[in-house]
């Protein structure tokens, strides 16, 4: 038997979260809905204009939070990432385990300043994301595990991973592994950006294919440069085996063995759309890895996420989280 279910590699960041309205993004300069990479002088000028507000600190990254919505549900993770000996890089480290995903930061932080993101919640609950990498910027092949990667069912890929050089060869090199080891691969091109303006680097980590391909409906249009859904899904079909593509309130559609299950959304109040893809990820793989149905796995992943959105914050409680689970049927 596997030790682990998934071994994930990604950005270690610590999230603050803030609430603002739609005029902040427009004078701060900011495209509503993305991610974009700052340095820490951008970062300090950004506090500095929201002032004394409400925030929210917690561990984050795409695959951390996947990750920990794996485990909540009961699953078994490593995450492998790059933090400094610093006191936002021993809270992540700490979060991480508090939250059941095992990681071996202890012995690996480095000097430096650990990677943090500003997000920033309007009140349609989309999610505009500033994030300074740190040393998480310096993640390279040197931070992988690759005892832990060989022991798990599937290895989970960050997409952000592809905006530096040695972050993305990490990431290829962590595929090569895990094809060699007979280890699954997942990846999540994690945001529109990433597509926009890294698509080679993606290309170059999914190599010939990848066992299963997580995006959102608007990242899948961007991969296959085209307008229309049907052509992107025919597009993403020839470079992975599954995917769990997400359609928002629509809920989801997941294709596994060349059938699509079309699954429904949960009619809800959004207020925070921070982390609902990730989550989405962490409850699929969640189900995948524990024998449920193709369309089992894509419920619990879309309620999940649904209840996600009604909360701010990027992740659930685990008693949340379990609930969710509980109560399928």
């Amino acid at each position: 038997m596997n030790r682990y279910d998934v071994y994930g590699i990604g950005h270690a960041l610590v999230d603050t979260e803030v609430k603002v309205t739609d005029d902040f993004l427009v004078k701060a300069g900011l495209t509503k809905g993305t991610m974009t990479l700052i340095d820490e002088n951008r970062r300090v000028q950004l506090l500095e204009q929201l002032g004394p507000v409400a925030r929210h600190r917690s561990c984050g990254g795409s695959s951390a939070n996947t990750l920990i919505g794996l485990a909540q549900l009961g699953g078994r993770a490593f995450h492998s990432s790059r933090v400094a000996n610093d006191e936002n890089g021993a809270f992540f480290a700490r979060d991480m385990k508090t939250n059941g995903v095992e990681n071996d930061l202890d012995h690996r932080s480095t000097p430096g300043t650990t990677g943090q993101c500003l997000v920033l919640i309007t009140p349609d609950a989309e999610r505009t994301m500033c994030t300074h990498l740190g040393v998480s910027e310096g993640f390279s092949i040197q931070d992988l595990a690759p005892d832990r990667l060989a022991a798990a069912q599937w290895l989970y890929v960050e997409g952000y991973l592809v905006t530096s050089p040695g972050a993305r060869q990490a990431a290829v090199e962590a595929v090569r592994l895990a094809r060699k080891h007979g280890t699954k691969i997942a990846l999540t091109f994690s945001d529109a950006s990433m597509v926009e303006f890294f698509l080679d680097g993606l290309e170059e980590i999914m190599g010939p294919g990848v066992d299963l391909l997580f995006c959102n409906h608007v990242e899948a249009l961007k991969y296959a440069r085209t307008d229309n859904l049907e052509t992107a899904r025919a597009a993403l079909a020839e470079k992975c085996h599954a995917y769990g593509l997400t359609l928002g309130p629509q809920g989801a559609i997941v294709r596994i063995d060349q059938k699509e299950y079309a699954i429904p959304g949960t009619p809800v109040q959004a207020i925070d759309a921070n982390g609902a893809g990730d989550l989405f990820a962490g409850a699929l793989l969640y189900g995948l890895t524990h024998g449920f149905s193709p369309e089992r796995a894509g419920l619990l992943a879309c309620r999940a996420s649904a209840l996600l959105v009604t909360r701010h914050g990027a992740r659930l409680s685990r008693d949340q989280t379990l609930n969710v689970l509980n109560n399928l049927d």
